[in-house]
């Protein structure tokens, strides 16, 4: 038997809890993470802006930019690079994989 591609592969959400346009925290193995559905696409970053620890997941999600609530940082939501200032580091990026409405992540080697 072939190994499973799910190798490392964490059920994070459903695919009814992030809807369209919206974000979701979600823990996965200790981290918050920003869980985000663009166009029926979904990604995860992680969810502390690395400016100074605002909740991503509470911002704005346009196109695939989120803002951070507190000052206005910017990523991108699929390569977790930062777009606009304050935050000069950028997001960790975790693998999305749906199976059925399982939404399932691992951290990016």
């Amino acid at each position: 038997m072939e190994p499973k591609t799910t190798t490392g592969f964490v059920k994070a959400a459903m695919t009814s809890e992030v809807p369209e346009g919206k974000m979701k925290t979600i823990q996965l193995m200790g981290h918050d993470v920003c869980l985000a559905n663009v166009a029926g696409t979904y990604y995860a970053i992680g969810n502390v802006c690395t400016h100074f620890h605002g909740p991503l997941a509470q911002g704005t999600l346009k196109d695939n930019v989120v803002t951070c609530p507190w000052h206005g940082s910017q990523f991108d939501i699929r390569t977790g690079e930062v777009k606009r200032g304050p935050a000069i580091m950028p997001e960790p990026v975790y693998e999305v994989k749906v199976e059925g409405s399982t939404i399932m992540l691992r951290q990016k080697q």
